[in-house]
């Protein structure tokens, strides 16, 4: 058998942003390295995404050199966030891009096989680790593995890590971007299973990605197709009636602690259960992850770069994944919900705190902070 194997210094499982970057990230810190992603699908491929891109995301690419991946898409400078009567709309503090994940994506991995990575079609059914490194369906061998794979994440599963039970559903298709919405990012919260809000982000290009999901616990109780179409368009009339290319997905939300190795496996993205649990929004963790993870396979030894991967995500994530925790347990409530608008409000810079911590890497300011205890506080002591 050992003949037959195909030696890796580094497999990447799944080469969307996750699995791009950690190729990225491995090959800026040792170019010599022989770095294969493994993806199920070809690209371009779509995505279900809400396609909206954080300014944290290019701060991170610009680190490998990686430039470009916005052109011929134009910057949204303005958020709308509503929650029945209540209603802020403010200017970001640097804009945001959507950008359609067949684009995005397809353009990580144009770079990450340009920096010298091998893209190929395969699905992964196996892994074997043993103390020298780690096969792969009996055919590939590599000293470490990173799986990158997604929600649904086969890698995750095959090393023994639970599937988690803190999850999200949403559907998302696009249409027609309406003159009052153009150049903007709306997110109405609705009154389902908290977190949920129905979204739309213009595009900038007459499209719109729209959207809707909601917190679930219970498989048995998912919401359907129906429901959050129905739910789509209660929050944002016309957006459902006139959407097509409606694709729908679970995300695996982000608990108080992130635990992203095991071993000789690193998990990055959506396969570490990397999403934020207010928002859903996941790529800035999957390149941030992806990165961190590339470099600790390339510049640790075996048994270290578990440690050493581990470490930089608490370094990049773990004070902000804290808050996020907290924050998406407080917005449960309608009353802090509305009290987190009304700071946003009040002032500019809880409206910059609270698109921070739903978009990249923020925290509860002591401002943003003050807003929300008096909504629990209004909430635990109604009238």
């Amino acid at each position: 058998m050992t003949s037959r194997l195909e030696h890796w210094d580094l497999i990447v499982v799944g080469a969307g942003p996750a699995g791009a970057c950690t190729a990225l990230g491995a090959l800026r810190a040792d170019p010599s390295l022989r770095v294969l992603m493994v993806d199920r699908e070809d690209f371009p491929r779509d995505k279900s995404c809400g396609d909206g891109i954080a300014p944290h995301v290019f701060d991170a690419l610009a680190e490998v050199g990686v430039e470009g991946v916005a052109d011929g898409w134009e910057p949204l400078h303005r958020l709308d966030l509503q929650h029945g009567e209540r209603h802020v709309e403010g200017r970001l503090a640097r804009p945001v891009w959507v950008i359609p994940r067949a684009v995005f994506d397809a353009r990580l991995v144009a770079h990450a096989v340009a920096a010298g990575a091998t893209l190929r079609r395969h699905r992964v059914r196996s892994i074997d680790v043993d103390a020298g490194g780690v096969t792969v369906d009996e055919v590939l061998r590599t000293r470490m593995l990173v799986g990158a794979d997604g929600a649904y994440s086969v890698v995750r599963g095959l090393v023994g890590r639970p599937p988690g039970t803190r999850r999200a559903v949403a559907i998302r298709g696009y249409s027609p971007t309406p003159p009052e919405r153009a150049g903007l990012q709306s997110i109405i919260y609705g009154d389902r299973r908290r977190p949920s809000y129905a979204w739309s982000f213009d595009r900038g290009d007459g499209l719109a990605n729209v959207g809707y999901g909601e917190f679930t616990v219970d498989p048995a109780d998912r919401p359907t197709r129906a429901s959050m179409l129905a739910e789509l368009e209660r929050l944002i009339p016309g957006s459902a009636e006139g959407g097509t290319a409606w694709k729908a997905h679970h995300l695996p939300l982000s608990g108080w602690r992130p635990e992203a190795s095991t071993g000789r496996v690193l998990l990055v993205g959506d396969a570490a259960h990397l999403v934020n649990p207010m928002t859903g929004e996941g790529i800035f963790y999957a390149v941030a992850t992806g990165l961190a993870a590339g470099r600790a396979a390339a510049e640790g030894g075996a048994h270290d770069a578990g440690a050493s991967y581990d470490r930089a995500v608490r370094r990049l994530l773990g004070t902000h994944l804290h808050h996020t925790w907290a924050a998406a347990r407080l917005s449960r409530s309608p009353a802090v919900l509305d009290a987190a608008i009304d700071a946003a409000q009040r002032s500019q810079a809880s409206f910059d705190a609270l698109v921070e911590l739903g978009l990249g890497d923020g925290r509860i300011t002591p401002r943003l902070g003050a807003g929300l205890a008096r909504g629990l506080l209004a909430a635990r002591n109604p009238g």
